[in-house]
């Protein structure tokens, strides 16, 4: 999880959480959205809310889910026009002291052992206290659109190739042209 403060941090002491757990529901602000547009690179943030369920997991930690909404206003990259989008993400986390050995990762000769299919490591925490606003925020950043296109929106067909691959190709361009004239 980011280090920095959330614009939406809501931290939750997972020492004293109940048997049943306990619930957490937002709502951002005006401020708290700006932030958000500002952090993401988005025109506008129209609605920012999470709902979550923070129960004890294990002895000491702690397992989140629950959902995170949002609207959105982003620039569509081929035309500029503003595109709404809404963001509908699942939370599901487990959380643990960062002193705990379900925190470590099992390295066997030198490499580390995941299974794709199995559970995620677990989250740490620090000083008993979980930021379910900063996690519901990655959410919210991983299912923004990244490349947003208008319905329809296509590059013109002369429209000049990114400096990437320009470079990427000149070198074979002139290996080419080498080859043709021997």
């Amino acid at each position: 999880m980011k280090d920095e403060t959330s614009p939406v941090s809501m931290k939750v002491d997972a020492s004293r959480l109940p048997a049943k757990g306990v619930t957490v529901k937002f709502e951002a602000d005006e401020r708290q959205r700006e932030a958000l547009a500002s952090n993401h690179g988005l025109e506008k943030v129209r609605d920012f809310r999470f709902q979550a369920k923070v129960e004890p997991w294990k002895r000491e930690g702690a397992r989140v889910t629950g959902e995170v909404n949002a609207e959105i206003t982003q620039l569509c990259v081929v035309t500029l026009e503003p595109l709404d989008a809404r963001i509908r993400e699942e939370i599901s986390a487990v959380f643990v002291p960062e002193d705990s050995r379900l925190a470590r990762i099992d390295i066997e000769g030198g490499e580390m052992l995941l299974d794709a299919e199995g559970d995620d490591v677990p989250e740490t925490f620090t000083n008993n206290r979980i930021d379910v606003g900063a996690l519901a925020e990655e959410l919210f950043e991983l299912a923004i659109d990244p490349y947003p296109r208008s319905k329809g929106a296509k590059l013109p067909e002369n429209a000049p190739q990114d400096e990437a691959e320009t470079r990427a190709e000149a070198p074979f361009a002139k290996l080419g042209s080498l080859v043709r004239k021997s």
